[in-house]
């Protein structure tokens, strides 16, 4: 297919009419700070899904330092992973395991919801585009009723009205909705990771500090 063939399909007012329209519908119905996460969200689409057998290893080897050198050993340790390193953040700190579990469930909840919006805002987007190619149909059909004295001016009208509608099908379809279902699958299988991370942090806080007794061992 050459660019003549395709000429025919591109018209800049249809286009900047299910564009613009889409985007300034979904603009208006999004926060900003979620407008923001949900157009950055883009990047992570060619990404592995995530996988949290790195960290599980990094937390087997800090538990393994905790048990040697004790916890405050921990605060030395790089963490690229910003909810692992708040988990021994707080374990340095002197945060009780139940805490720590408590810390690492809201950071899950909040890394979650932060995902769910990202992806509302594509699905958004999928639900505004057809709207606004009927509504560029109607444009287009107004245009062409009011023309109709100027026969040359009706096959434009007419290509705004049929092109339109085009646009919305092709943008909802190809574009919004596979972007929204991706970002919820790969949210998906990250929720159900992380949640393997929080078993081995409460371990880790639960871990007694070098010289000092566990309870069991006090009573006795």
């Amino acid at each position: 297919m050459t660019a003549a063939d395709l000429a025919p399909f591109l018209d800049p007012l249809a286009l900047a009419i299910v564009g613009g329209g889409t985007m300034l519908a979904v603009a208006l119905r999004t926060p900003g700070r979620d407008l923001v996460r949900g157009v950055a969200a883009l990047r992570v689409l060619g990404r592995r899904r995530f996988d949290a057998e790195p960290l599980l290893a990094q937390v087997a080897a800090l538990t393994r330092i905790s048990r040697r050198h004790g916890v405050i050993a921990l605060d030395r340790a790089v963490i690229a992973d910003a909810d692992v390193a708040a988990a021994v953040e707080a374990i340095v700190d002197g945060a009780r395991a139940d805490a720590v579990a408590e810390l690492v469930a809201r950071r899950r909840s909040a890394r979650a919801e932060r995902h769910r919006a990202a992806a509302e805002l594509w699905a958004a987007a999928a639900e505004a585009a057809p709207a606004m190619g009927m509504i560029g149909t109607l444009i287009g059909l107004v245009r062409m009723f009011t023309t109709m004295s100027d026969p040359a001016a009706i096959g434009g009208a007419m290509a705004v009205a049929l092109l339109t509608t085009l646009y919305g099908a092709v943008l909802a379809s190809l574009v919004a909705l596979p972007v929204a279902a991706r970002l919820r699958r790969l949210a998906r299988v990250e929720a159900q990771e992380r949640l393997r991370l929080e078993a081995p942090l409460v371990a880790l806080a639960s871990i007694q500090p070098a010289g000092v007794r566990a309870p069991h061992e006090i009573a006795a």
